[in-house]
């Protein structure tokens, strides 16, 4: 972009914990545990470092990513990836052919304050996640925590440019 040109307006959408389907998928977990039944040929179950998150696109169309805007509060690792998923109250089993590829990974090392990630997927899911919101108003993410993190250690958002 050349210096006279003006800036494009940025949108910055983060990612929400969804609590409520976190909970219901745990709860399906745990009723297949009780009454001593497999899960479904293909179903993802959440296991327990795992959680969904949401984002809710207040703008469809005309969305470029940006970048993604991930803070970590302490040292670990978080995977986050996109499904295909339109989930309703009532659906909560989440079928491994509905995890899209590729994951955005991201963490932190002990020794350092930065924040890393594995520049190429992140980039590419990113520019998904712009054709996507042309045709959903939320899009959810199954993220695994890792190496000591927890939801609380996150926050995470996407941001996009106007087009």
């Amino acid at each position: 972009m050349a210096e006279d040109e003006p800036r494009r307006p940025q949108l910055d959408m983060p990612l929400v914990p969804d609590e409520y389907l976190t909970r219901q998928m745990r709860l399906r977990v745990e009723s297949l545990r009780q009454r001593g039944e497999k899960r479904q040929d293909g179903e993802k179950l959440l296991r327990p470092a795992e959680a969904v998150y949401r984002l809710d696109f207040v703008q469809q169309h005309k969305l470029q990513f940006e970048r993604w805007d991930v803070v970590l509060d302490k040292p670990g690792k978080v995977t986050i990836t996109g499904t295909s998923q339109n989930w309703t109250p009532d659906l909560t089993n989440l079928m491994t052919r509905q995890l899209l590829d590729p994951t955005a990974i991201f963490w932190r090392k002990e020794d350092s304050e930065a924040v890393d990630w594995n520049e190429a997927d992140a980039l590419e899911f990113g520019e998904r996640l712009s054709e996507l919101a042309r045709i959903r108003r939320v899009m959810y993410f199954l993220i695994t925590f890792s190496d000591g993190l927890e939801p609380a250690n996150l926050k995470a958002s996407v941001v996009f440019s106007q087009l």
